[in-house]
């Protein structure tokens, strides 16, 4: 992979990146998203990624009540004017979407764990969801496979269930979903 400077894409040097920097980004495979006004520059995801993602969206979307709608990056989520972030899987009620974005919080943030995104996703996609208020964070790793999720409690994620390979997990919020990791990756 080639590396990129901040000269090569035409960004300002000196301060932090905001969103109207990261709409000047091009359109070229890659995912950009900003973590308190830092680029994140992620490659095109792995198959075992994808399948794993599709098979969430279909069993997401089979649990997803009718006032939540489900998206899947990317598309962005605006948590602050220095952090648009896209998950690869994201529930919010169909009202709080507007032509472009969310603004704000979605009610479920999902990331499938890849090589490159693992530590941002587990640590600062985490962090800086449950600061703006995500009341649930899923993380999947198709390596495993495993799922575990998180609720946000008192501004705390406390972990709301966990399984790997072949058990099972229900989870209640934001609705009720058993899920089996392995069958995912079918």
């Amino acid at each position: 992979m080639t590396a990129m400077t901040t000269e090569v894409l035409g960004l300002p040097r000196g301060r932090a990146l905001t969103r109207d920097d990261l709409d000047a980004m091009p359109d070229d495979g890659h995912r950009y998203e900003l973590l308190d006004g830092v680029l994140i520059v992620s490659p095109a995801p792995r198959t075992i990624h994808q399948r794993m993602l599709r098979s969430l969206v279909v069993r997401v979307l089979e649990a997803c009540p009718a006032d939540l709608e489900l998206f899947f990056a990317p598309y962005d989520v605006v948590l602050a004017q220095d952090t648009v972030i896209q998950p690869d899987l994201l529930v919010a009620p169909r009202d709080a979407y507007t032509d472009r974005d969310l603004p704000g919080a979605p009610s479920l943030a999902v990331e499938v764990l890849s090589p490159s995104t693992r530590s941002i996703d587990l640590l600062l996609k985490k962090d800086r969801l449950r600061r703006a208020g995500c009341a649930n964070y899923w993380v999947v790793d198709p390596d495993e496979p495993s799922i575990t999720a998180w609720v946000l409690r008192d501004e705390d994620y406390v972990q709301a269930g966990h399984a790997a390979g072949d058990e099972e997990v229900t989870l209640t919020e934001p609705f009720d979903i058993t899920l089996v990791p392995s069958a995912l990756l079918a």
